[in-house]
């Protein structure tokens, strides 16, 4: 059996396609907040791109979402994925 170079040139997309599909570029926002001292500053916010699949992004996303003490000052980073 024969296939034209149109079946050969569909068949193509729909793969690559079908690939490209499953990996994507996330927006990570990470608010961070800092507490225990008189002083401190605000919140700020940090902000990066995963390019993966939504739920590996989604992990690595939030691997980032930590709490740590030291010399008397908490500081809580809490990340999203967009």
């Amino acid at each position: 059996m024969r296939f034209s170079a149109i079946a050969i040139t569909f068949f193509a997309s729909v793969i690559a396609i079908g690939m490209s599909s499953c990996t994507q570029e996330y927006r990570c926002q990470c608010t961070i907040k800092y507490s225990g001292m008189a002083g401190l500053p605000d919140s700020s916010m940090n902000e990066y791109t995963i390019k993966d699949t939504k739920k590996k992004a989604q992990s690595l996303c939030k691997e980032n979402s930590v709490t740590m003490d030291k010399n008397g000052v908490t500081t809580t980073e809490t990340c999203q994925l967009f």
